[in-house]
């Protein structure tokens, strides 16, 4: 079987693509410069050879010609003169080593030829230009030249080039290695600190470098998640232990009633319905642990189009006539959601305005904007500022509702909170300061697509005896 390869990393990833990169840029370049160098040394060479050959032309004719000729500091060393037979007139002191420096003759109707002579092996060079002294058959002809330099004679010109172009492309890629290096270095401490976070452990952090670029953002929105994924961890366990004490009460009460039942026969009437009250608090504290369970997974389809002014006149006018109940309505106020859902969430907060009333319950629903708004209000005792966001989590109580023949589950709110903000929208509580105090819950959902603009009239229902 074949194992996978593992991947290059990100820095060597890099490091490749610059040496790479270097290599296909300078391999071309080092041969573009070996050519164009090649041509320029010859050229030089060309002008130089053409420069004495005419200033020994000039000398001839001017019969001030002497043997051996002299030579400038141009580097043009080898000069012969020959005469209209072939034979050698005069020569450079250089040229006098060495045979002749060509057989060319220049052609018919030319005055200058250039030429390139070089021994069997193809070494040893001889760059000469060929000047016709006069025009016509009958005239001298002047060699003028020099051997090949070093860098036009030897063949390890281009290989060299090229090694030099590779040592500069491995100098490319340790230099890309290095910098990324250098540069990932804050992603490998925040790799590392990462490997280190888990849920034994979720409250540390990734160090943060200074600055405002990617590398810093991203430590922050790291620990940005961190923080949310601790205080995620913080109240789940939170929540295990709340559920696992909040269970085992009512499975306490029911093994205790049970057990007496069994001492003492004579109470089993009472304890059997002792346990079944227990139980069927169980029952609920359990079913409303699996509706927050099933909250966040309802799928979109699931949805439809709910009127919440009717919704709410249904559920007023179910509950049992424990408080007188006004009802302020805006018909056709239509939200988008799931209706057994959002009916628990009326209910809910009718349980709870009910349960803290002194004497009376105002609920109202009306549109605002894009917006639909509930409002349930008591006339309860107003809610401490510090408890205002804690009432919404699960199985929290105020001391005022902690007994639990009146407390409910300790789910209600919390449950409300999720089913609203799923839908898209919030919750809140707010004291009232219009009159009469109290505590006011308010709820905004985003209207259905298609809801009228016109919010149409308004009814008031009397309070209910």
């Amino acid at each position: 079987m074949l194992l996978p390869r593992r991947s290059p990393s990100l820095r060597a990833r890099l490091a490749l693509l610059a040496a790479g990169t270097a290599a296909i840029l300078l391999i071309p370049l080092a041969v573009v410069v070996h050519v164009l160098v090649r041509d320029a040394v010859a050229d030089r060479i060309w002008d130089r050879s053409l420069d004495t050959a005419t200033h020994v032309a000039g000398q001839i004719r001017d019969g001030h010609l002497s043997d051996p000729i002299p030579v400038g500091d141009d580097g043009i060393d080898l000069i012969e003169v020959t005469g209209p037979d072939g034979r050698i007139v005069a020569e450079s002191a250089a040229a006098k080593n060495l045979p002749r420096l060509s057989p060319l003759r220049t052609a018919p109707g030319r005055e200058i030829t250039q030429t390139t002579a070089c021994s069997p092996t193809g070494h040893d060079c001889l760059y000469v230009t060929v000047l016709r002294v006069s025009p016509g058959s009958g005239s001298s002809l002047v060699y003028a030249g020099r051997a090949a330099p070093p860098i036009l004679d030897t063949p390890l010109t281009l290989p060299a080039l090229l090694l030099a172009a590779l040592l500069l492309a491995a100098l490319a890629g340790w230099t890309a290695w290095k910098v990324t290096g250098r540069a990932l270095r804050p992603v490998e401490a925040i790799r590392s600190e990462l490997a280190g976070i888990s849920e034994r452990n979720p409250g540390g952090r990734v160090p943060e470098p200074p600055g405002d670029h990617e590398f810093s953002r991203l430590a922050q929105a790291a620990n940005d998640a961190l923080s949310r994924l601790d205080m995620s961890i913080q109240r789940q366990r939170q929540f295990a232990a709340d559920a696992s004490h909040e269970l085992l009460t009512p499975i306490a009460g029911i093994r205790a009633q049970l057990e007496s039942a069994r001492l003492h026969p004579e109470d089993t009437d009472e304890a059997v319905g002792a346990a079944l009250r227990d139980t069927e608090r169980l029952e609920a504290i359990v079913a409303d642990l699996l509706l927050l369970a099933r909250i966040p997974t309802v799928p979109e389809a699931a949805r439809e189009e709910v009127d919440l002014s009717h919704l709410v006149v249904t559920e007023v006018g179910r509950r049992a006539e424990r408080l007188p109940t006004h009802l302020h309505n805006t018909p056709g106020v239509t939200v988008r959601g799931m209706r057994r859902h959002l009916a628990r969430v009326v209910a809910n907060l009718l349980d709870n305005a009910e349960r803290h009333a002194l004497t009376l319950v105002c609920v109202r629903v009306e549109r605002t904007g894009d917006e639909a708004v509930l409002y349930v209000r008591n006339d309860g005792r107003p809610i401490p500022e510090a408890d205002r966001e804690r009432i919404f989590e699960r199985f929290y109580r105020t001391d005022a509702a902690r007994s639990r023949d009146r407390g409910g589950t300790g789910l209600g709110l919390a449950i409300a909170r999720e089913v609203v903000e799923a839908h898209g929208g919030s919750i809140r509580v707010e004291d009232v300061t219009d009159g009469e105090p109290g505590v006011r819950f308010v709820i905004t959902l985003p209207l259905a697509p298609d809801d009228p603009a016109d919010g149409g009239d308004t009814q008031n229902s009397e309070p209910r005896p």
